[in-house]
């Protein structure tokens, strides 16, 4: 399955590095990747592949706000068919 991870906080280095670190370590393969600063902000959109994941996409958001709060960032993932529905003209 496809889901979408969003990544937002004040910049600072070794946030790409964490996030793609967790990732991998849960066997999620990063499709597609973005990736700005806005002013002292950094925000990153991620296409991932959840197929050889082990967790829940639930229980990969709880891994994943977790790890955000502990580095001061917001880190979502939701699957890519309900993003692309929420997004939708």
């Amino acid at each position: 399955m496809k889901a979408i991870v969003t990544v937002i906080g004040k910049d600072k280095v070794g946030i790409t590095a964490a996030v793609c670190s967790l990732l991998a370590q849960h066997n999620i393969n990063i499709l597609d990747i973005t990736q700005t600063v806005l002013q002292d902000y950094f925000t990153m959109v991620m296409l991932v592949d959840t197929a050889a994941c082990a967790e829940s996409i639930g229980d990969m958001s709880d891994i994943l706000d977790r790890a955000g709060k502990e580095q001061g960032l917001s880190i979502r993932i939701q699957r890519e068919d309900i993003f692309n529905a929420m997004h939708r003209i």
